[in-house]
């Protein structure tokens, strides 16, 4: 009896450490207690042109429920800076975990050196996890171009911005006729054919099909039904492309904004001296009706509310997406990230974009709720990097962390907000620069440099730097020595 009971006993324990081995080795597996045992999905949601313009980021004027709540069971990193303020290169570096995109084409450009010198190129993101036994979907925009190709329409299946790293990478156009027309598209199938005859903000009455993230999210939806019954982990990345210029969202969405006091704008003039200030090209290329954000306060209160719509119209999607998870009974399975591909510029040093090297440029937000949920509704104040993403997720999923990643995961914070952190961020465009607890150091490609103290009520409005000179040495080593890793890869 006591020699039957040592047995079980044995027979107990071994069936334990292959359940974690097998587990750890991606492979779902069945105990003897009749359980399926197998790693967590993962619901990355990126959503473009987002800044921290979140009720849970303290911004109590917009309406975000849905990513509110799930603020409420995750942790807020309320100081998280993208590597690049612009598309291409911000989702480089969460698709890679590397330093290193520039421009929009930064990833069609790592599709070619893939072609040219395969063995010299390390997997992506999605890569990495489909190397471990996931099925990998994207669905809209989560690399630059929407579905994932190139071509005149972003349609040709014989270009690939990302070649073996989906299963599926969709992008549903319908009235919109093709990604790139989705893009930039406004209500009931309108493309960009040409900019200055199309309205820099629109709002519509009808649901949220007549733009085009409604499309996204239902086949994101539909996506998530066939994943949940595959019998493997997902990885199911989702683009949302609102509040992208032009800035349209169903008329529902203005409404919790029409009479609303809006807040000043902080530091609105265009700064004195040289910056990375820029024009708002992108956004002076709409009608605009001959009027100036800068110098017409009542337009710009007009921008700033059909903001504020897409943004709400966004949230409402994110909203779609849990409650999907939730109706599949995945949700307590399943990481979920909301992450801002860069910051937006609403009339903050006479901007209106983004593509310059200031915090709203480059803070957006990010929220990580994973299964556990040990720290539901936390905030962390330490300083983070997209590129910590490949890293994090890697450990939330049970992966090897790959040693080509550029940064670090967040899984320390996660366990514990409240924990010393001491890494700067960098960023770079046309110029770099690092964000320091106290600093930012902007150094341009001729040697000049900005500086700016955060710890002053001036922040990024009076550059410090003549009289800083020890600061801005420190700063610029730190900065050059993070980035050789990046310049090794170019």
């Amino acid at each position: 009896m006591n020699h039957n009971r040592s047995t079980l006993n044995c027979h107990r324990w071994l069936t334990i450490c292959l359940t974690f081995w097998w587990v750890w080795a991606g492979v779902p597996i069945s105990t003897t207690w009749g359980q399926t045992v197998r790693r967590p999905n993962v619901l990355l949601i990126c959503v473009d042109d987002l800044r921290p313009e979140l009720k849970c980021f303290g911004k109590d004027y917009i309406h975000s429920p849905h990513i509110d709540r799930l603020a409420s069971e995750g942790v807020s990193f309320v100081r998280h800076y993208v590597q690049a303020p612009t598309c291409g290169a911000s989702r480089y570096t969460l698709l890679t975990g590397q330093y290193g995109g520039s421009g929009n084409d930064a990833l069609f450009r790592r599709a070619k050196r893939m072609r040219d010198q395969p063995n010299k190129v390390r997997p992506s993101l999605p890569e990495w996890f489909r190397q471990h036994q996931y099925t990998t979907v994207s669905v809209g925009k989560v690399s630059h171009h929407p579905g994932g190709r190139g071509g005149v329409h972003w349609d040709q299946d014989d270009q690939i911005e990302m070649p073996g790293a989906w299963d599926r990478h969709l992008c549903p156009s319908g009235a919109w006729q093709h990604p790139r027309g989705l893009m930039h598209g406004l209500a009931n199938g309108e493309i960009r054919i040409n900019s200055a005859k199309m309205d820099v903000f629109q709002s519509v009455d009808g649901p949220d099909s007549i733009y085009p993230d409604g499309l996204t999210i239902a086949e994101a939806t539909k996506q998530m039904e066939i994943l949940s019954n595959d019998g493997k982990p997902f990885f199911l990345a989702v683009g949302i492309i609102r509040p992208h210029l032009p800035l349209g969202a169903p008329a529902q969405y203005l409404k919790h904004y029409v009479d609303i006091d809006l807040p000043p704008i902080p530091h609105p003039d265009k700064p004195n001296g040289k910056t990375t200030w820029h024009p708002s090209s992108e956004f002076r290329q709409y009608r605009l009706g001959g009027r100036d954000p800068n110098s017409d306060g009542e337009f710009a209160d007009q921008v700033r509310r059909h903001y504020a719509a897409c943004v709400s119209y966004a949230d409402a999607q994110v909203g779609r997406l849990v409650e999907k998870l939730n109706e599949l009974q995945q949700a307590d399975n399943t990481i979920i990230i909301v992450w801002g591909d860069h910051g937006w510029h609403l009339g903050e040093h006479a901007i209106w974009g983004k593509h310059a090297l200031y915090e709203e440029s480059l803070r957006s937000p990010l929220i990580i709720r994973s299964p556990a949920r040990n720290q539901a509704g936390a905030t962390t104040q330490a300083i983070v990097e997209t590129v910590d993403l490949f890293p994090t997720l890697c450990e939330l999923a049970g992966l090897p962390v790959p040693d080509f990643v550029d940064g670090v995961s967040l899984n320390p914070i996660l366990n514990d907000p409240t924990i010393a952190w001491d890494r700067p961020a960098i960023s770079y465009s046309n110029a770099k620069t690092i964000r320091t607890d106290q600093y930012r150091l902007i150094e341009h490609t001729d040697g000049f440099v900005e500086l700016y103290d955060h710890w002053t009520p001036e922040g990024e409005t009076l550059n410090v730097a003549q009289r800083n000179s020890e600061v801005v040495a420190e700063l610029s080593k730190q900065l050059n020595d993070r980035l050789q890793r990046r310049d090794g890869r170019k």
